[in-house]
């Protein structure tokens, strides 16, 4: 009888436990919401820049010199709104990870959607960031190149070595993306 009760009361503590266990995976919920405020801020400044680009060529100030700043800022806009999607992802994938399912993707009647953002496991979402974090770093890098003046050997083949490099990275990226789609 003795060993009836302290079984009973084992099984409530660890019933309770695992019951607090199941809630706290709730404090995921901060790095969602801050992911996703880190997702409108960077769409915000990606605007900034693209208007501030705009409003550079409407008013006339394009020659030789302001071009490649013009499209520096035009590629650095191009940057925010990846690193933004970076973001945006992050937050739902933690979400659909470890709180609960996006109800209304799930609802949408169209299988391409529905599966535009699923993940089901954490290397799925390593996969996904990955990807866009390395577009990121492409665009980043393009931004660079834009306004590189070469003005030795040395520079001309480090310039092509990052082309080539970059050239490397999409590649990869375009093969993970075909072995992943394909089951």
């Amino acid at each position: 009888m003795e060993l009836e009760i302290k079984k009973n009361r084992r099984a409530r503590f660890e019933s309770r436990f695992e019951q607090l266990l199941w809630r706290f995976r709730l404090v995921t919920i901060l790095p969602v919401v801050m992911s996703l405020l880190g997702s409108v801020s960077c769409f915000i400044l990606g605007t900034q820049e693209e208007i501030h680009a705009l409003n550079k060529l409407i008013n006339g100030h394009l020659n030789s010199e302001n071009s490649i700043l013009l499209l520096g800022k035009v590629v650095g806009g191009i940057d925010y709104y990846v690193i933004g999607i970076a973001l945006l992802i992050f937050g739902y994938g933690v979400y659909e990870l470890i709180i609960s399912d996006i109800d209304p993707r799930l609802q949408d009647l169209s299988q391409e959607r529905r599966n535009i953002l699923s993940i089901t496991s954490l290397e799925g979402l390593k996969q996904k960031l990955t990807n866009v974090i390395i577009v990121a770093l492409i665009v980043t890098a393009f931004k660079l190149m834009i306004s590189f003046q070469v003005q030795s050997i040395s520079e001309l083949l480090q310039f092509c070595g990052c082309v080539l490099m970059l050239a490397f990275s999409a590649l990869l990226v375009g093969k993970n993306h075909k072995e992943s789609s394909t089951p």
